[in-house]
């Protein structure tokens, strides 16, 4: 149903942060195209082996931040607002792309640093 998700219980981030992630990471790749049917919060959940109320605060966290839209009864979409964020992404992606070409970073030290941002 969501191969894309992938929850690690050995993991120091809780896992409805993790669910956000993936769900985010796949809307902005455009692996989850704009109009894509999440599923339920009851099936994720049971899919998972998590609670419902993790699933249910990673979907809150989505729409919150405009990557998903809930339809009430009709169920939880990919929102087309996604676009605009992978586009922003990726204008910065390029921008960072740039700066380590000019001061001469490999790519592997160049994904750490972005990381070790992105941990913060």
């Amino acid at each position: 149903m969501a191969d894309f998700i992938r929850v690690d219980p050995t993991s120091k981030v809780p896992p409805y942060e993790q669910i956000r992630t993936h769900v985010a990471i796949a809307a902005a790749n455009g692996d989850l195209p704009v109009g894509y049917r999440l599923p339920t919060v009851r099936a994720l959940a049971s899919e998972l082996s998590v609670a419902v109320n993790t699933v249910a605060r990673a979907y809150r966290e989505l729409e919150q931040a405009g990557v998903v839209e809930t339809r009430g009864r009709s169920g939880t979409f990919v929102a087309a607002t996604g676009d605009d964020q992978r586009a922003e992404a990726l204008e910065a992606a390029r921008a960072y792309a740039e700066v380590i070409s000019r001061v001469g970073l490999d790519h592997d030290e160049a994904v750490e640093i972005l990381r070790a941002a992105l941990r913060r």
